[in-house]
């Protein structure tokens, strides 16, 4: 699908170790600020359990997952946007992201000094928003400059741009995010090449101390407090305790660790999810005994689209998709079982794909 989930945050709050937890690409962490100079990408897997419920009524050679992209960004700091050091690049690479998680540092460590001298969260959110906030304010004034050179001429339409513009400045002027502002379906057409940073939508992750692991600390309740207003999802996450979970190779003692620690999957998988949710995007099943696989597509494709994510020539010819759903698929235990029972479909080119759905594509080239 070619989207991206960027990690973002200050320096030092964990945000290579939670993508090395995530991540089959593996970076190098440090306790020196500012010891990155490039941003890392890494391929992800979508845990899924439903893939090996398939497996059971379907033998197969092997079991594919979804997979998303993820985007490390070294740490922001204030006057990112002025370009202290390679901030710009930074701001740059968070803009070619399509949603954002924001990790948060909520534990303390004599050993690994805060930047600003002290541990507190929800300074950190204020910090890395200003940054945003500001190189959005640049985008803005230039696109007003634009379309008030239109409006001269006669634009009728890049006159509402700029009153709609003003508003949306004024906006950020009060260090708000954009993705608070309330636009409208029309309005949208004036941001789609501006890719503003604060629009992006988001997720927050608290990395916590091990012992925080499942009740969070003072830290995480102060960042609840401040984000109790906006529309996003905090996660609570010990990266230190989910490193060592991610280092042990045999799936055992990985649930005997777990276990220990009180938890019942890692945490980084739920932060998965969430990104892939975050991203709108959903999974469909092909099954069979050469393999049985999760596909990527957005929310809102119809059959032919998501068939062209399998292969373009399933779109370019297609006929016809024969659907299943996971539920039914699992509850009566086999194709010809769910035929049976008449749950069987065969769907047409408006048919919008679900989560879940199992599909045959029918098709000629």
């Amino acid at each position: 699908m070619g989207l991206q989930c960027g990690i973002i945050g200050i320096t030092n709050v964990g945000k290579s170790t939670l993508f090395n937890c995530m991540s089959n690409t593996k970076v190098e962490t440090t306790t020196f600020a500012f010891s990155s100079s490039k941003s890392n990408i890494g391929i992800i897997n979508v845990p899924d359990s439903r893939l090996y419920e398939l497996e059971k009524f379907q033998p197969t050679e092997k079991v594919v997952p979804a997979t998303v992209e993820i985007v490390d960004i070294p740490g922001l700091t204030k006057g990112a946007n002025q370009g202290e050091g390679v901030g710009n690049k930074f701001l740059a690479d968070i803009r070619n992201t399509d949603a954002l998680i924001h990790v948060l540092r909520c534990f303390d460590d004599i050993n690994l000094p805060h930047v600003d001298g002290s541990v507190n969260p929800v300074r950190d959110i204020e910090t890395i928003d200003l940054e945003l906030q500001v190189k959005d304010l640049e985008s803005v004034d230039k696109k007003i400059s634009r379309l008030e050179k239109m409006v001269k001429i006669g634009d009728k339409d890049a006159k509402q741009g700029v009153d709609f513009l003003n508003g949306l400045k004024d906006h950020l002027e009060q260090m708000r995010n954009v993705r608070d502002y309330k636009i409208s379906e029309y309005d949208k057409k004036y941001l789609e090449d501006m890719f503003l940073l604060t629009a992006k939508p988001i997720i927050y992750v608290c990395n916590v101390d091990d012992k925080s692991a499942i009740a969070g600390n003072k830290y995480v309740e102060n960042v609840k407090e401040a984000l109790k207003n906006q529309e996003t999802e905090i996660l609570v996450i010990a990266g230190k305790l989910e490193a060592e979970i991610a280092d042990l190779e045999d799936l055992n003692d990985r649930k005997v660790f777990l276990e220990d620690a009180g938890l019942v999957e890692p945490g980084v998988n739920k932060l998965i999810r969430s990104a892939y949710s975050l991203l709108n995007l959903l999974s469909f099943f092909t099954v069979g005994p050469k393999e049985i696989k999760a596909w990527t597509i957005k929310k809102g494709m119809t059959a032919p689209q998501a068939s062209g994510t399998i292969h373009s020539d399933l779109e370019r010819g297609f006929i016809r998709a024969e659907v299943m759903k996971y539920t039914d698929f699992i509850s009566l235990g086999s194709e010809q079982k769910v035929k049976e029972a008449g749950k069987f479909h065969v769907e047409g080119k408006n048919y919008i794909v679900d989560d879940g759905d199992i599909l045959h594509i029918r098709f000629n080239v």
